[in-house]
């Protein structure tokens, strides 16, 4: 084996011995073979990061690079939410998963039987002793193309510890998705934001069976009320019509 295949060995082997002692061992299968494609080539004794672009670099060791992105702004930014909803698309995500297993996903189509009941699962990134804002609004009341309604909000909570929701203070109660039949996809839009500190709300309080007060309803009017700010997490589904939505209707009757 010549010099320079030795010393390309040397480095690749350095590096695995770098990566064994990290949390992600686990790749180092595609470690070896980006060492094997490296011998072959012996271009550089120098290895890039770029070589191994599921990794990028952190303070004191090794982040998988797809974990620091955000599904959320581009998203938002795509589906239209910002203008239409918010001025600024926040730059973390919600994470959100139903009883149906179904989770929502940067703007993926559900149906609102898959999304009749409250979330399961909701979670987003908190700072201790911090309190913060839930909101799930559709601003494509009755529908997109005329939102007479906008918003129609499904879920208000304040107060909440971290991102505990059963201990935040609801101002309504979740709805599930009920978009009128023939009026296409509607985006149902999650924001996270974190409150200057705990708040004292004027607004009325709704229960699942009431679907007054809940129209022309804007969340960035109500962020701006209560000093909120930006939110700082979001994420957003589309659903349209289906067979649950007549029942849903008849739920939201008793005002």
């Amino acid at each position: 084996m010549s010099v320079t295949a030795l010393k390309h060995l040397k480095t690749v082997n350095n590096y695995i011995s770098l990566l064994r002692g990290s949390s992600f061992s686990r790749h180092c299968s595609l470690v070896a073979c980006s060492r094997q494609s490296i011998l072959n080539r012996r271009t550089t004794t120098l290895i890039s990061l770029e070589t191994f672009p599921q990794f990028t670099l952190g303070s004191n060791h090794f982040r998988l690079a797809s974990s620091q992105k955000s599904q959320s702004k581009p998203a938002m930014e795509a589906h239209g939410v910002v203008p239409d909803v918010i001025d600024v698309a926040p730059a973390a995500t919600i994470t959100i998963k139903y009883d149906s297993s179904a989770t929502v996903e940067g703007g993926n189509e559900l149906t609102p039987t898959q999304v009749q009941n409250e979330p399961v699962n909701i979670e987003w990134p908190v700072e201790e002793g911090a309190h913060y804002t839930l909101c799930m609004t559709d601003p494509d009341a009755p529908s997109r193309e005329t939102p007479t309604f906008r918003e129609w909000h499904h879920w208000l909570v304040v107060n909440i510890p971290g991102n505990e929701i059963k201990k935040g203070e609801v101002l309504s109660q979740y709805v599930g998705s009920g978009p009128p039949q023939g009026t296409g996809l509607h985006r149902y839009v999650f924001l996270a934001y974190k409150q200057p500190g705990p708040l004292t709300c004027d607004e009325p309080r709704l229960t699942n069976r009431s679907g007054k007060n809940r129209g022309m309803f804007s969340i960035r009017k109500f962020a701006e009320k209560y000093n909120l700010g930006q939110p700082i997490a979001g994420n957003l589904y589309q659903a349209k019509w289906d067979d649950y939505v007549p029942k849903l209707y008849e739920q939201l009757g008793d005002d």
